[in-house]
């Protein structure tokens, strides 16, 4: 829930100062929302990190993060809280000191337990929940205690040059800022006289937009996919092979039977025949800097405009190709 009571506090001077650019873009109504919010961010890897870095910054009331899972040497890739003589330990406890250094008017906290040891109420204590390296089963059962407690989920995987962002705001109201054309009648004196011009002026028009659960997007029909959906077959291959095996496949596993046997069955399924072999192929391994950093930027800017329901939000997936290195926006499960 919201902090009615952060919400109707007016910022301080220092406040104003350090969201200077932020209050000119989205406003102080946005701004006061934004601080308000609560954030569960589930997993800490290289995505994660860009995730928390971006909505710190941003100024949002209190992050969370929940990472059972200790520091690894492919953390080195894109992990940038973590010190290098943190491997081994806690990578929830060993990002909080530089993501608290981030911004000091956010409380950013470190939880070391498991997702599974989580009642369903305790997503109830956030306003938004994003779930990063989480198995299909997991992400299925966390959406639908968001649903149930009306908090907001998002989902998301980078894998190596890929990734994707999932995002279920159930029905969600926001601002948008529209420009719309008016006429205006010229006063006396004017020129010309009497006469009606026409003005361009910004309207702040109010909207809502359903979602759908995570669950609804997992093997949808082809027929209700576009044609730029070679990253959503991918998105399932690796979704179903961390669902079976329990992790992602290592740079030491490339090509392994068992991801084969995960893609070839996707393959037979949507007849794709050879169609995604070159990105079955390519580096799905670890996670790159510059794809954490566009993937979590997407992200990031996602929880920032759902929490201060300023913007139009992405409905419901977004996809990033290493290929093109273009991002797409599918909607699906309706």
């Amino acid at each position: 829930m919201v902090d009615q009571n952060k919400l109707a506090e007016e910022l301080t001077d220092h406040e104003a100062e350090l969201y200077d650019r932020q209050l000119r873009l989205w406003g102080l109504d946005s701004q006061k929302r934004l601080r308000a919010a609560k954030v569960l961010l589930i997993g800490l890897d290289g995505f994660g990190a860009e995730i928390a870095k971006n909505i710190i910054l941003a100024g949002v009331n209190t992050v969370t993060f929940l990472d059972h899972r200790n520091v690894t040497e492919l953390d080195r890739c894109s992990q940038f809280f973590v010190p290098k003589e943190d491997i081994g330990k806690n990578r929830a406890e060993a990002s909080l000191p530089r993501a608290q250094n981030l911004n000091s008017m956010v409380n950013v906290n470190a939880d070391s337990g498991k997702v599974d040891d989580k009642p369903d109420e305790y997503f109830g204590q956030f306003n938004v929940v994003c779930a990063t390296h989480c198995t299909i089963t997991q992400l299925k059962r966390i959406n639908r205690a968001c649903r149930n407690q009306k908090v907001k989920f998002f989902a998301g995987d980078v894998w190596g040059t890929l990734g994707y962002v999932f995002i279920d705001l159930q029905e969600h109201e926001y601002a948008e800022d529209v420009l719309k054309q008016k006429k205006i009648k010229i006063p006396e004196g004017g020129e010309p006289e009497g006469k009606e011009k026409i003005e361009t002026i910004i309207v702040n028009e109010k909207r809502t937009e359903t979602f759908v659960p995570f669950e609804f997007i997992l093997n949808v029909p082809k027929s209700s996919l576009a044609r730029e959906e070679e990253i959503y077959y991918m998105m399932l291959i690796l979704l179903n092979y961390r669902e079976k095996y329990g992790e992602d496949p290592l740079p030491s596993e490339r090509g392994c039977k068992n991801l084969k046997n995960e893609a070839s069955a996707i393959i037979k399924k949507y007849e794709l025949e050879n169609k995604i072999d070159h990105l079955i192929e390519s580096d799905l391994y670890a996670q790159l800097s510059p794809v954490c950093s566009i993937v979590g930027g997407v992200m990031a800017q996602e929880i920032i405009k759902a929490a201060s329901q300023k913007h139009a939000p992405l409905n419901n997936l977004f996809t990033f190709n290493p290929i093109t290195s273009c991002g797409v926006i599918l909607n699906l499960g309706y």
